[in-house]
């Protein structure tokens, strides 16, 4: 899990080429328990009386993922054969997200597409030679 996480905060500014399921699940997965953790670590901070003052912290990792998870959401619809711009459905209430969801769970297209090898290098059709 933190192989692929870091691999993605690498390629930070990358939005050619692909990342498939594993990379954007797994990447999507440490951010919501870091998300997770530190939205705690402001409550606790709130209940103890210290304002919000620890929830600093949680908008400081979210400017600090921000083109990371936009460049590996754009890698992975290229990976299942989509343009980057259709990540702007995002901003469609309910239906875009929706959308994007599905595109993010779609199996990639096999082997080469016009944005690059298959991120795991498989080739183009299972059992074909290599």
């Amino acid at each position: 899990m933190i192989e692929w996480y870091v691999s993605v905060l690498r390629r930070y500014v990358d939005f050619s080429g692909r990342a498939g399921r594993s990379e954007y699940w797994w990447f999507a997965l440490a951010n919501a328990i870091v998300l997770i953790a530190l939205t705690i670590l402001g409550r606790v901070g709130e209940s103890m009386g210290l304002g919000g003052i620890l929830m600093v912290p949680y908008f400081l990792y979210l400017l600090a993922v921000l083109l990371p998870s936009l460049g590996v959401s754009v890698r992975r619809l290229h990976d299942t054969g989509r343009s980057g711009w259709w990540f702007l459905l995002a901003f469609v209430p309910v239906i875009g997200g929706l959308v994007l969801l599905v595109f993010f769970i779609l199996d990639s297209t096999p082997g080469d597409n016009q944005y690059g090898p298959h991120p795991a290098g498989k080739p183009a059709m299972a059992g074909a030679p290599a």
